[in-house]
């Protein structure tokens, strides 16, 4: 054994990727959002409160009553295969054809997206990713020590000149480029849609460059005002890995997502899911199951999208109202606004000073592999209620507007990374666009 340290005498016997571990911006902030008096827009959380309780009871008695023998045994490391047959229709809502033998259960999206990682990644290989970029996604990358570069999006996503260009610039530098990761529809932590004309243009991009597209889409059904376009994998079916969840559009304590992929790849994951875990969750999926079996399932997304439409409603309106003169993006669907601050502001630094008027948000810097985001904030709307998100607004308005004034009467610090511009970010709609 080595001398270690005072505080953990193992530590120089860690492997070199544990170095990649590091604590979720998202993850420390629940210790306090969780807090009653404080208003949380700062997790993704659903509002599970909205699913009716019979829906999950009279699942749960199903499968104990029919299935129970098999539901709290060991599974197969692939999935059940009625399931993996209703996700097949699942995904079908989106112009997906596919075979159930091609679907891999997971403990969760994130579960496959490690899965996919672990297949693909040698320590120095690059991931390209959207700019921002979900803090889960970096969070795995930098495990499997993966070097992640961000491409440029505006307000209709991923911009295709931009994923070219970076691509030549890291081949003349010897780089190898393993895949694309993108959420295409009401991206986390932008909100923004990729349209339809450049989601061919990027796998065409991709496609002929030998890259991977792996396409996350936990929140593709739960649109508002009109549905995304078509997904990605529906566009090509050997050069896309696509994840799907039903944490969004059911609940996610049940911990089931999964993972389509070309047939070669499906077989290592299948490999790979049981040296991690055996097999999924069984009981998880046999409920779930008999929900897809016998619930209204569409209805509920419906009911689903109908509520978290009221709250972007609500967001809107209240930043319109209360921050005026900053600018945002309007989601058409999902559960994220990305709020663009004044020049002067740090999010990161700010957050102490919002937490104590208590309000809670997620800094920009917790989207970004590079350190870049602080003049971003992510703003979510689906769990708390419309009142409560126009009384957290208010506060955040509040806090934006103390930090404008100390900043006017001492002078403007140098934010953190502050001569990498938003340009190579979103580009958010005008400030009246509430």
């Amino acid at each position: 054994m080595t001398n270690g340290t005072s505080l953990d005498p193992w530590y120089d016997s860690y492997a070199q990727r544990t170095a990649g571990l590091s604590a979720s911006e998202v993850r420390a902030l629940f210790a306090v959002a969780s807090r009653p008096e404080v208003v949380s827009l700062a997790g993704g959380m659903p509002y599970v409160s909205a699913l009716p309780r019979e829906l999950v009871t009279g699942s749960l008695d199903r499968v104990m009553a029919e299935d129970a023998a098999m539901a709290l045994q060991y599974g197969g490391g692939q999935g059940l295969r009625s399931l993996r047959e209703h996700i097949v229709d699942v995904m079908s809502l989106e112009g997906i054809r596919a075979s159930a033998d091609d679907v891999v259960v997971t403990t969760g999206s994130q579960h496959a997206l490690d899965l996919v990682t672990r297949l693909f990644i040698d320590p120095g290989d690059v991931v390209l990713a959207e700019s921002p970029s979900y803090v889960g996604a970096i969070g795995v990358f930098r495990s499997y020590q993966a070097e992640t570069v961000h491409v440029a999006t505006d307000e209709h996503g991923l911009v295709p000149e931009a994923l070219r260009e970076t691509i030549a610039n890291l081949r003349a530098q010897g780089k190898r480029m393993k895949f694309l990761y993108t959420i295409p529809n009401f991206h986390n932590p932008a909100g923004v849609t990729m349209s339809r004309e450049r989601r061919i243009e990027v796998v065409d991009i991709c496609r002929s460059n030998g890259i991977l597209v792996l396409e996350d889409n936990p929140y593709g059904l739960l649109w508002f005002d009109e549905a995304a376009p078509q997904a990605i994998r529906s566009i090509d079916d050997e050069g896309v890995v696509y994840l799907g969840s039903f944490s969004k559009t059911l609940a996610p304590g049940f911990r089931v997502g999964w993972a389509l992929a070309p047939h070669a790849i499906r077989e290592k994951l299948v490999l790979a899911n049981e040296s991690a875990v055996l097999a999924p969750n069984s009981f998880g999926q046999y409920v779930v199951n008999a929900y897809l079996d016998a619930a209204d399932w569409k209805g509920q997304v419906d009911t689903f999208r109908g509520l978290y439409a009221e709250r972007r409603d609500a967001m809107l309106s209240a930043l319109g109202e209360f921050l005026p003169d900053l600018s945002w993006t309007k989601p058409n669907g999902g559960f994220f606004v990305w709020l663009t601050l004044p020049e002067s502001l740090d999010s990161k630094g700010m957050l102490p000073r919002a937490v104590k008027e208590l309000v809670a948000y997620t800094p920009g810097t917790a989207f970004y592999a590079d350190g870049r985001g602080g003049g971003n904030i992510r703003l979510s709307f689906c769990y708390p209620t419309p009142e409560h998100i126009r009384l957290g607004v208010k506060r955040l308005a509040t806090v934006v507007n103390d930090e404008l004034e100390l900043l006017e009467t001492f002078g403007p610090a140098t934010r953190p990374n502050s001569v990498v511009r938003m340009s190579s970010s979103v580009s958010a709609p005008p400030p009246n666009i509430s």
